[in-house]
């Protein structure tokens, strides 16, 4: 891979004098979905799929941007002087959120780059193509300007960008799991204060196997930023009758105690799905740890029958994929995984029967949805690394 890369950069770039190659994974949620916002728990883990990077400073102020995933749109250029955000340049302005973003922080990249982009995470597919870039993009810039940042803070940095430049209202979870990813590993993370710790997954007889509907999604369109302040509001009503800072803090019980003081039957379903899905993480994650792989995957059924019907951001295509899934033999648990409304699900299936639920599967929702759909069998993976 590398070999390839560096001769994309030279095709692109006319060289690849002092150039250096990087990559960044993407990440699976297995369970904690639409939590990360309301202060619980979540427990995703760093995917060997991703995007890479090749890049080298310029003399100049010039920033040029070149992906492998949109040749049509060639080099993309800016300049460091003037990193405002701008629709027209597309797929570029995480990468500029991101030199944005430092600078902001007190980083300041001080010469312009050639960089040039390649991933591996389908686009739009709910696996966070968005976070590793930017996660991606932080580490190239700590590795070539010698920043002092950790893997914490280029998680919060990436988070900034999305926040401030790409006006997404994502939480942490995507960036941290990117940025602090461990082979192995899941890394059960407590949102409100960014406690965590890392969870060995020890699938002896089993794979992750991620289940794409092809149907893009794209966050800053879909209803994401509506759930959040509907969570928001149910969360200013509770507090009316109840001392807590989010929603993470309730249990099953104290919320159905307090859950009358809600003024609408939608924010209290969307209240519900933040608490009880939080609860459902500390569960599994018990479960993963006495090595019960079965309640892991009853509660990974449970999450996405919440995410159904109370959250309400699952669709025709992740319902019918799920479905299927939780019905073909050698599966242990499916999900929607992700922020919903397209994108991807997550199965673990006994190794044995993976060609099988492929098929099964497969067949069933071309039958339903009229169009086929995608399955990547993955693996765990560390964090960024230079290659």
């Amino acid at each position: 891979m590398k070999k390839h890369l560096m001769e994309k950069f030279i095709n692109v770039f006319g060289n690849n004098k002092n150039a250096k190659v990087y990559f960044a994974p993407g990440r699976v949620n297995l369970i904690g979905e639409h939590t990360d916002y309301n202060g619980g728990h979540v427990f995703p883990c760093a995917l060997s799929i991703g995007t890479y990077a090749v890049a080298r400073k310029r003399e100049d102020n010039l920033l040029r941007f070149y992906s492998t995933n949109f040749k049509r749109l060639g080099i993309i250029e800016c300049s460091l002087d003037n990193l405002v955000y701008n629709k027209a340049d597309r797929w570029t302005n995480y990468p500029k959120g991101v030199i944005w973003a430092l600078k902001k922080k007190g980083y300041n990249v001080t010469t312009g780059m050639d960089i040039l982009y390649h991933g591996n995470i389908p686009n739009g597919s709910g696996l966070s193509s968005s976070a590793s870039i930017e996660i991606l993009t932080g580490f190239v810039l700590k590795d070539m300007y010698n920043f002092s940042f950790d893997s914490i803070e280029n998680a919060l940095i990436g988070q900034f960008a999305e926040n401030n430049y790409n006006k997404v209202n994502c939480g942490i979870m995507d960036q941290f799991a990117i940025s602090m990813g461990k082979k192995n590993h899941a890394i059960f993370l407590d949102t409100a204060n960014l406690e965590y710790n890392y969870v060995p997954i020890t699938l002896e007889n089993e794979q992750i196997v991620i289940m794409n509907t092809c149907k893009k999604r794209g966050l800053g369109e879909s209803k994401y930023n509506e759930r959040r302040a509907e969570c928001e509001e149910a969360l200013k009503e509770l507090q009316s009758v109840i001392n807590i800072e989010n929603l993470g803090q309730l249990t099953e019980e104290l919320f159905e105690e307090h859950k009358n003081a809600i003024n609408s039957s939608v924010r209290t379903k969307r209240a519900k799905h933040a608490v009880y899905e939080n609860q459902r993480t500390i569960k599994a994650v018990t479960a993963l740890k006495n090595n019960d792989i079965a309640q892991f995957g009853k509660l990974m059924n449970d999450s996405h029958e919440s995410l159904k019907n109370d959250y309400e951001v699952t669709g025709i295509e992740l319902d019918t994929l799920v479905a299927e899934a939780q019905k073909a033999p050698g599966v242990l648990g499916a999900r929607m995984t992700g922020a919903g409304f397209g994108g991807c699900a997550v199965a673990i299936v006994h190794k044995d029967y993976i060609d099988t639920f492929k098929t099964q599967v497969g067949t069933a929702y071309k039958e339903k949805i009229g169009y086929p759909c995608e399955f990547y069998v993955v693996d765990t993976s560390d964090g960024p690394t230079i290659l």
